[in-house]
């Protein structure tokens, strides 16, 4: 056909054509394009692009490796959601006569590529557009893309965002650079139109596209990398690179079973959204929201959110067609037709607080991922790091030490039940839920002081429903450097929370199959207090869990928590007790002692050192005040305890979404370091 004009559509999170800005305008108006190229790209520096090279040959780009943890940054669950949900965009997009390629490269080099190819032919590129992401990396490749079409004077355009709830035009903030600093300031703020986004867009008509272009002048992948045959060979050659993150993974206990068993795709996601108002599931969310176990505790739809599978208001739409009961097929449904319930309400709560963590992005910027966060100097600590050359010369534990602490979390064999559970199901699923995100990335943060960057790095590579607003906010959110207003002070005990959420010792026995047989909780929660005979019994004397916990914490089932407290600076402790020992050992008789209490505290070893002295002061919680406040988002709102629990925090919608912020009971020995009680003085919440 002489004379095409080409529209180039580069698809990244936004894989669904129902509620689709640029598919809808470019199906409903008049325009000068003759074809319309839908292209998935792959980007090498988000995604591990080496599986798809053709034999022998090698990657212009670097590997895709996260910054401080060199982590792969997209794992193999993640990766594979993806693929599920770019096969079945694929698929739509056939069933209305289109179509959508994939292609390998940076956003640059992939339009290039396309440019290039349809040089000194009857075809051209007249157009390039693009969804708008207001993410520091994203927002560098809709440069390059634009730099790319000024070059060649083609017409390049940037959509707004629409997944969201309430839309940016709407929102009056004056270029996103006045955000509430506090999530409750801006939700009274934007409450009225929280009931009234705008609609969603119609799913496009068969025909009313621009035709895809034809496979004899289609531009083809380029070298080195070659293009998959089918669907099979998509996620084979994604996944290749990133098996086996792991070498020392504890292996998927035989009875385990993921929570998160949806397959990935507009699709899917419309098929989960119908199952979770037919269920009931959305009626009373906010009664099971805070469930470790079962597809059904959450509404699990954070990764169709992440990648633009479903939107916002799509959500909100199928909601009011149950609430107000315009659709017959919710006709039996618990509520149907009372209007909003405290489920539904719950959901669009969880819905608004995504928008927001997507606002503090556009806000921070660079800020998202610095160590000392967007809130600077306000929260000083020295984070531990196992960088050599970032690590201060007097960091105790020493690089090598915090490396092996940091591999032990990653795989779950820390000694404290409820986080490895968590974490074993995180690496086997691409899931773990709301409630174990936030013990996890609190434990991580204020027990063992570790730079936050690491597992917040981790999450991006290990969840299905990654989003990176989401999860770094929410990781900031947890480590005291984000825009929690209790800052450090918001804290939680791993075991008053195991007894709290997992009080029959099912999800981790689940995950933890060593421990099953394991009588009473507290035991199960933390192996080491188990006593030697039942040890013996089921093998686990020798266990690193037993032997060298990274953190002991008494905890009495019995006594009811009276204060939180805020974490202890172990590492500032480790010289000062050290030096008592060495002195102690000096009068007992020469080095003997002084040694023997030196190489114990480097070495991590806790068994000998006593167990802390706080009882039940888990994390400062005063009987069940503490959960009030425990979620990410749920900072200062007021109102009644009722209302608080109804909008705690849903994982799916925290990718991220792993925030929470624990710290250290008093008296708990960190690393193989008893940490006085005369530090946690200062009541603090969960």
């Amino acid at each position: 056909m002489a004379g095409s004009k080409v529209l180039v559509y580069l698809l990244r999170r936004d894989l669904r054509i129902a509620d689709n800005p640029i598919l809808w305008h470019i199906g409903n108006n008049k325009h000068d394009f003759t074809h319309l190229l839908p292209i998935f790209v792959l980007p090498p520096h988000q995604i591990e692009v080496s599986g798809f090279l053709a034999e022998g040959e090698k990657s212009p780009y670097p590997e895709a490796r996260s910054h401080v943890g060199k982590f792969w940054r997209c794992g193999p669950q993640r990766a594979k959601f993806l693929a599920q949900s770019v096969w079945n965009m694929r698929e739509n997009l056939q069933d209305i006569r289109s179509n959508l390629v994939v292609r390998i490269g940076s956003f640059a080099d992939v339009v290039n590529n396309v440019i290039e190819s349809l040089e000194g032919s009857d075809h051209s590129v007249s157009g390039v557009w693009m969804t708008e992401e207001k993410s520091v990396e994203e927002e560098n490749d809709q440069e390059s893309v634009r730099d790319v079409c000024q070059l060649n004077n083609i017409e390049f355009r940037l959509w707004p965002d629409e997944k969201y709830y309430i839309d940016d035009r709407d929102l009056n903030l004056e270029n996103f650079q006045k955000v509430p600093e506090v999530f409750t300031k801006f939700r009274k703020l934007h409450e009225p139109i929280r009931t009234r986004p705008r609609p969603a867009l119609s799913r496009p008509k068969l025909g009313t596209l621009p035709p895809f272009p034809s496979s004899s002048w289609l531009p083809q992948e380029r070298s080195p990398f070659i293009e998959s045959i089918d669907y099979e060979d998509f996620v084979f050659r994604l996944l290749s690179p990133v098996q086996n993150i792991l070498p020392n993974a504890v292996p998927k206990p035989r009875d385990a079973k993921t929570s998160h068993p949806c397959k990935g795709g507009e699709s899917y996601a419309w098929h989960r959204l119908v199952h979770l108002i037919k269920t009931n599931a959305m009626t009373y969310y906010g009664e099971t929201r805070n469930g470790l176990i079962g597809s059904e505790c959450s509404t699990k739809l954070s990764g169709y959110l992440a990648l633009g599978c479903i939107t916002a208001r799509q959500i909100h739409e199928e909601l009011l067609k149950f609430e107000e009961a315009l659709d017959p097929q919710y006709a039996r449904c618990h509520e149907f037709g009372r209007g909003e319930n405290p489920g539904t309400s719950g959901i669009r709560f969880e819905l608004l607080w995504r928008d927001y963590m997507r606002l503090c992005t556009i806000q921070w910027g660079n800020k998202m991922f610095r160590l000392k966060g967007f809130g600077s100097n306000k929260y000083e600590k020295n984070w531990k790091t196992a960088d050599k050359l970032k690590a201060a010369e007097d960091q105790e534990p020493s690089p090598e030490r915090v490396q092996e602490i940091i591999n032990r979390f990653l795989e779950g064999r820390t000694g404290m039940g409820l986080i490895d559970a968590a974490q074993r199901e995180l690496y086997h699923t691409g899931y773990t839920s709301n409630r174990a995100r936030q013990n996890v990335a609190s434990y991580f943060s204020k027990y063992l002081g570790i730079d936050w960057r690491y597992g917040a790095e981790w999450y991006e590579a290990m969840l299905i429903d990654y989003d990176v607003s989401s999860n770094w906010g929410n990781w900031q959110y947890a480590s005291g450097v984000g825009n929690d207003p209790r800052s450090e002070n918001r804290i939680f005990n791993p075991v008053k929370q195991g007894f709290d959420y997992d009080n029959n010792g099912e999800f981790v026995r689940t995950w933890l199959p060593e421990l099953k047989d394991i009588v009473l909780l507290e035991h199960v929660f933390q192996v080491w207090t188990t006593g030697r005979a039942e040890l013996e019994k089921y093998n686990l004397t020798q266990d690193i869990m037993v032997t060298d916990p990274l953190i002991r914490i008494n905890y009495d089932p019995e006594r009811a928590p009276r204060h939180r407290s805020k974490p202890s600076p172990w590492w500032a402790k480790r010289k000062q007790r050290e030096a008592q020992r060495e002195a102690q050992g000096g009068r007992r008789g020469g080095n003997r002692g002084g040694n023997r209490g030196g190489n114990r505290g480097r070495n991590g070893s806790s068994r000998n050192q006593g167990r802390h002295q706080g009882g039940n002061q888990d994390s400062g919680q005063g009987g069940n005040q503490g959960d009030e406040h425990g979620d990410n988002h749920s900072e200062d709102q007021g109102g009644s305890r009722a209302e608080l629990r109804r909008r705690r925090s849903d994982s799916d919608n925290f990718d991220d979404d792993a925030s929470s912020h624990s710290s250290k009971s008093p008296g708990s020995t960190h690393g193989g370091v008893q940490v006085s009680n005369e530090q946690s003085k200062r009541p603090s919440s969960k």
